[in-house]
């Protein structure tokens, strides 16, 4: 955190108004170790690992792809990066005197970008993988079939709205650390609980589950993937900056 105080008041000393937006951006760079760092490093070692299993495993049958969701782990790891925003970087950005919605828009930018370059180094790495034969084994870890678009950008759009869903929901997580502390982390998990143990048995009683699995199919990836994370990450967002107006660090 020493870096952090020397280096902030330069990130925050923008013309016309020093506490902007694009200054609280700027000062998330300090914390760019553990938010895009931890992250990555979890899918290096998940690339690695499934690439020695399959390496050791007999050849799959013809006609079935060697298939891993190790890309998922990026994608978990970007929710518990972000509560890291919440409970370290947001208390320090108020010792500065920013405004909560200065930190708030700030954060937003910096989140949209750090998606945009992931998304698209998710891309670029698809691109090997398809270009290598995959990895040598036919090994789909970035090109999962369902993830797979024809079109380049769409590819990069599937791959980057999930990052901006996740990383908004644990923006919503430590915001609601903040406003409410440990209780309401406590009630907010039970009431999700509840709700999906409640969403489950209402399907299981109208023997609905046939036409959950029809939905999946038949909606394509890119909405799957792009549309609706796209709907929930504004969702989450707009929550998350409605508590964040009165939470204390």
């Amino acid at each position: 955190m020493s870096a952090a105080l020397h280096c902030a008041p330069s990130a925050l000393d923008t013309p016309g108004r020093r506490r902007r937006p694009l200054g609280v951006a700027r000062m998330q760079v300090v914390n760019l170790p553990v938010q895009v760092g931890l992250p990555w490093l979890i899918l290096g070692l998940a690339f690695a690992v499934n690439l020695v299993i399959f390496a050791l495993v007999p050849d799959a049958p013809p006609g079935e792809p060697k298939v891993t969701g190790g890309i998922l782990s990026i994608y978990m790891f970007v929710v518990v990066a972000h509560l890291v925003t919440m409970t370290q970087v947001f208390p320090f950005a108020l010792g500065l005197s920013v405004t909560r919605r200065d930190f708030f828009t700030g954060t937003s930018l910096f989140i949209l970008a750090q998606s945009a370059v992931q998304g698209l180094l998710l891309t670029l790495l698809l691109g090997l993988e398809q270009a290598t034969g995959g990895w040598g084994q036919e090994l789909h870890f970035f090109g999962v079939p369902f993830l797979v678009q024809q079109n380049w950008v769409l590819q990069w759009v599937v791959y980057t709205v999930p990052f901006l869903f996740f990383s908004f929901v644990g923006i919503l997580a430590g915001t609601i650390y903040a406003r409410f502390g440990q209780l309401g982390m406590w009630i907010t998990s039970v009431g999700l609980v509840l709700l999906g143990g409640t969403a489950a048995i209402l399907l299981t009683w109208q023997r609905a589950w046939p036409a959950v699995g029809r939905f999946f199919v038949d909606t394509p990836t890119s909405v799957l993937l792009a549309g609706y994370p796209a709907v929930l990450a504004a969702l989450a967002a707009g929550a998350a900056y409605l508590l964040l107006r009165r939470a204390a660090p």
